[in-house]
């Protein structure tokens, strides 16, 4: 699957629509025109495609569950339609409609949740069923939302304004609200926990600025200056495993990679060199400055950074492991997946060491024959935002559906809350045991 001679200009390449990592970042999803694909991201120099699933066409959402065959699926065909899969075995776990476009699916071993753009749904993964509707929530056109993959805590964040950056932290265990966050003056663009769960980073709009706080305190640990010049839009943020690094990726073409360290008072007075004399110089003179001006002087830049070759494609970042060194992941609708490594100890420039294409030569060949169809034939063009995409007029699924219960309040406006068709006969997924079958049951 190396790729070395894929076009450098930054166009997007015809049958990508999404990608996503997995929670502990070993697994690429990819949706595309035909369907989506599952790649194994445990080497550097070989992609292994482990699944390819052509259930449906036109994948504008895929998660899979940790290294399970559990997957969770949504076409831009019924993108009212949630289908769950256990890939493995080719069989439909269940499946759930909603009373409005999916915008983003979490999930964790505890919990699935859906966000739709102005009401979010929690289910129990190990049964499916519906525990919780978070009705009339800030509008969230792009689905912005992050659940901790720690299941122990299984902490949810999405926008709690739609005008600021303000940010609802919910324990999605115990079913109640946590914290609320202030946390920029922007709406909010990106979110992600930490493994563990205990900390939160966002950016807003404007993705000038990214803070990490403490969960569930909602303290204030950190702040990063991505840059001054311009705003930009911040696609993707991703701790590392140890949460020692925290990388940004948005639509221009550099990737900024942070580094999460305290600096302590004890350590300037070891070394009294004279930028640290400076620095406390320019600590005491931010009491006396306006507040914007002190926190820019209070803010790190970037410990490493990438820069890419393309400009104004999505993409998505993560931090991993990978043969015992450092990785940064760059997944990119121009269709490749870029590994570079990263030098823990003095940053800087990270290195390209592999280049993987997503799609080979022959699909491409196709995907020339089908753009000689008419148009009427023709699928959403990959190209638009996710949000954009769903938000399509469409014909949602023929499936019978309840009346809204809440458990603040049971129905309510008539919202519609699904109801689901299980798959025949339990199905177990034999390669990982952190829950049981779903069994046939309807609520």
């Amino acid at each position: 699957m190396e790729s070395q001679d894929a076009p450098d200009g930054p166009e997007v390449h015809r049958a990508f629509i999404c990608a996503s990592f997995n929670q502990d970042t070993t697994s690429l999803s990819v949706g595309t025109k035909t369907g989506y694909r599952l790649f194994s991201v445990t080497a550097a120099d070989k992609l292994d495609c482990i699944h390819e699933g052509v259930e449906c066409p036109d994948v504008y959402i895929v998660e899979r569950l940790f290294s399970s065959s559990l997957v969770v699926v949504v076409s831009l065909s019924m993108p009212r339609r949630m289908n769950v899969y256990h890939f493995k075995k080719g069989t439909e776990i269940c499946n759930y409609s909603y009373s409005n476009n999916i915008l983003s699916v979490r999930l964790n071993r505890q919990r699935l949740v859906v966000c739709l753009e102005e009401s979010i749904y929690i289910h129990n993964i190990k049964d499916m069923k519906l525990l919780k509707t978070l009705l009339n929530t800030p509008i969230n056109p792009s689905g912005l939302c992050a659940l901790s993959v720690n299941h122990s805590n299984s902490y949810l964040a999405y926008p709690g304004s739609a005008t600021i950056g303000e940010i609802t932290v919910y324990d999605a265990n115990n079913l109640s609200t946590m914290t609320l966050i202030q946390a920029h003056d922007s709406p909010l663009a990106a979110l992600t926990f930490n493994a563990s769960g205990n900390k939160l980073a966002s950016a807003s709009e404007k993705g000038t600025v990214i803070r990490v706080f403490s969960v569930p305190e909602g303290q204030r640990l950190f702040e990063f200056r991505r840059g001054m010049k311009r705003y930009v839009s911040i696609s993707s943020l991703s701790f590392s495993a140890d949460a020692q690094f925290l990388c940004a990726s948005s639509n221009t073409e550099t990737v900024h990679i942070f580094k999460l360290e305290q600096h302590s008072p004890s350590q300037e007075e070891e070394s009294p060199t004279w930028s640290a004399y400076v620095g406390k110089m320019f600590t005491a003179a931010s009491t006396y400055l306006p507040s914007q001006v002190s926190d820019m002087m209070h803010q790190d830049r970037a410990f490493a950074t990438v820069r890419l070759n393309m400009f104004g494609l999505k993409n998505i970042c993560a931090l991993a492991t990978i043969q015992k060194l450092p990785r940064l992941l760059v997944a990119s609708s121009d269709g490749n997946l870029y590994i570079y490594n990263v030098d823990p100890q003095d940053g800087g420039e990270c290195v390209l060491v592999q280049k993987h294409r997503l799609f080979d030569t022959s699909e491409e060949q196709v995907e020339d024959k089908e753009e000689e169809k008419p148009e009427d034939d023709l699928p959403q063009p990959a190209s638009q935002s996710y949000a954009a995409t769903v938000a399509l007029p469409s014909t949602p699924p023929s499936s019978t559906t309840l009346m809204g219960y809440s458990e603040d309040g049971g129905a309510q406006k008539g919202e519609l809350i699904p109801e689901h068709e299980f798959a025949e006969g339990p199905v177990c997924l034999d390669d990982e045991n952190e829950f049981p079958p779903v069994s046939n049951q309807s609520n």
